[in-house]
């Protein structure tokens, strides 16, 4: 075990302790991070033949930034919805990030690549500005004074019933927002975290409209609990509760058979599937028992992109 790992799951419990710090994605106050994330959901999910004008989208999990749906909105997305279980995000920050998001569409920068963001998934073919999606009237409009201003504004107001910004902390149930209201839901590095994967991939296909698509980057690595990218699976349960004390959220642990499992059972049809292989150190025999079952394929897929539509 790694008693690192463990020392801080077992210090949640002890009062007057610092609490472990709660944030994900730690390149999110930079504008480039999250203008480069947001480019790469909407470039393949324009070569996967799927909607790149996206009136209304849905993020799970921003974490620490609204800085990837504040890149939707001002590309052209009428209204976002950010939904977290802990608040985490920060206003002054995010108007710093939104003055410079503008800039970079403003002057039409690349897609910031693998040499500025090696860990940063998926992966494109190509860097350049994508032009052909942002084509000249389209940016114009987008890029209008007086609607950026209104879109800063409602960083500090999001609270208004016809702001463009909700941000819903936490959300439990798929009753926080109206079904069929959304045109894409996308998330990065966020699904690996979520406790109830089914309620999760169901409130999405409540939410989307009629061939809405999902977007999400999902990281199987073990995220520092384990000296193995995949050596969470090799604690017991009981071992791994220690390992996440009183935090809200650490893994779920889940491999990707299972996403794609529920994907099926809630029905998605996927458009778009890419993997991220790892070699593993570990075999089957060395895993807790409950994971001994996963397959070769989920014992070494370190990562995946998937683009699924809602089946009407």
């Amino acid at each position: 075990m790694r008693y690192r790992s463990l020392f801080k799951g077992l210090s949640t419990y002890v009062p007057g302790i610092k609490r472990f710090k709660l944030e994900r994605s730690p390149g999110a106050f930079s504008a480039r991070y999250c203008y480069s994330v947001w480019l790469r959901h909407l470039v393949i999910a324009r070569n996967s033949g799927l909607d790149v004008y996206p009136k209304i989208v849905a993020e799970l999990g921003p974490g620490n930034s609204l800085g990837v749906g504040l890149a939707a909105l001002i590309s052209g997305c009428d209204k976002y919805y950010g939904f977290d279980v802990v608040e985490l995000a920060n206003a002054v920050h995010n108007v710093q990030v939104f003055d410079d998001l503008v800039s970079l569409f403003k002057n039409r920068a690349s897609v910031p690549g693998d040499d500025e963001f090696p860990n940063v998934k998926p992966y494109l073919e190509n860097y350049d500005f994508p032009e052909d999606i942002f084509v000249e009237e389209r940016l114009r409009q987008a890029l209008e004074e007086s609607r950026l201003d209104r879109i800063r504004n409602s960083i500090t107001d999001f609270q208004h019933r016809d702001s463009p910004i909700q941000y819903k902390v936490p959300w439990h149930d798929a009753g926080v927002l109206e079904a069929e209201s959304v045109d894409m839901i996308y998330s990065q590095a966020v699904l690996e975290h979520v406790d109830d994967l089914v309620n999760t991939y169901r409130s999405m296909r409540r939410w989307l409209r009629s061939n809405g698509y999902i977007s999400h980057q999902i990281d199987f690595k073990s995220h520092g609990t384990a000296g193995e990218w995949n050596g969470h699976w090799k604690y017991a349960d009981f071992s791994w509760k220690l390992i996440r004390g009183k935090r809200p959220y650490l893994l779920n642990r889940e491999p990707y058979s299972t996403h794609l499992a529920i994907l099926k059972e809630q029905g998605f049809n996927i458009v778009c599937e890419k993997r991220i292989r790892s070699e593993s150190r570990l075999t089957i025999n060395d895993l807790a028992p409950r994971f001994r079952t996963i397959s070769a394929d989920d014992l070494t897929t370190s990562g995946a992109f998937i683009q699924a539509i809602k089946i009407a």
